[in-house]
């Protein structure tokens, strides 16, 4: 009998899809102390991402090991541009942990 949900080691994805999952990394204040408190990277990602797919994609592309994966989804803002209303886009985040030992450099040393 074949199994409903497979796990994540029987899981394969699309390796187009995993390279465009993550749209950019996020550097702010905020998710520099996270990175250096909980060894954790975040990305802006896909609005129907998954946390299967975003830790497959970061293993893939950076080529080290993911503890776990936290999403958030934050709606965007209502700005006014003269007299007309805008809307900011949708972000969905990832806070992607590390495990020990394992070190993601966003920012290239040298230059």
């Amino acid at each position: 009998m074949s199994r409903v949900n497979p796990t994540a080691a029987e899981r394969t994805f699309d390796e187009g899809r995993l390279m465009s999952v993550l749209v950019a990394p996020i550097v702010s204040e905020k998710a520099t102390m996270v990175g250096e408190k909980s060894n954790a990277v975040t990305f802006k990602v896909l609005q129907d991402a998954t946390k299967p797919e975003i830790k497959a994609a970061v293993e893939l592309m950076f080529k080290v090991e993911v503890k776990g994966v936290s999403v958030l989804n934050t709606k965007g803002k209502t700005k006014r541009f003269g007299k007309s209303v805008g809307r900011r886009d949708n972000v969905r985040k990832a806070y992607v942990t590390l495990k020990a030992g394992q070190e993601l450099n966003l920012v290239g040393e040298g230059a």
